[in-house]
């Protein structure tokens, strides 16, 4: 009976783990930005930022072009905001004044691309390809 109860409580382990996967497969490695929020400056519109490098290696440069629409839907302006460094497993908090933007008529930010994404053993393409995004705000914010 204890072979058999012992033999039970293998198969049960081996079939958890088989069903969790492997450790390596659950986190993904990930770019995350997230629109904290907008707020009205002196300058006109300051949108705040988390973001959250889980590439699993520095990133010594990162800026997106991002493309500001009305709430009639249309495009208002590009431009580029820049990050500048991201290290590996830091989570960031940066804020960019957007001269003459009003945040009350913004109802989406888009991320057009990523125009720097540089860092050892970092492909240029990884900031756009493992970018994940979210906001806090009521504008809707993604690529």
């Amino acid at each position: 009976m204890k072979r058999l109860t012992a033999s039970f409580r293998l198969l049960t382990s081996t079939l958890a783990m088989s069903l969790a996967g492997p450790a390596w497969a659950q986190s993904a490695p990930a770019l995350s930005l997230e629109l904290n929020a907008a707020q009205p400056s002196e300058k006109g519109c300051r949108l705040t930022f988390v973001v959250n490098n889980a590439l699993g290696a520095d990133l010594s440069k990162a800026a997106f072009e991002i493309a500001l629409f009305n709430q009639a839907g249309v495009v208002d302006r590009l431009t580029v905001l820049d990050f500048k460094d991201l290290p590996a497993g830091k989570t960031k908090v940066t804020r960019f004044d957007l001269a003459g933007a009003d945040c009350g008529k913004l109802s989406r930010v888009l991320i057009n691309s990523a125009t720097e994404c540089a860092g050892t053993g970092v492909e240029p393409a990884a900031c756009m390809r493992a970018l994940k995004t979210s906001t806090k705000t009521a504008i809707a914010f993604g690529v």
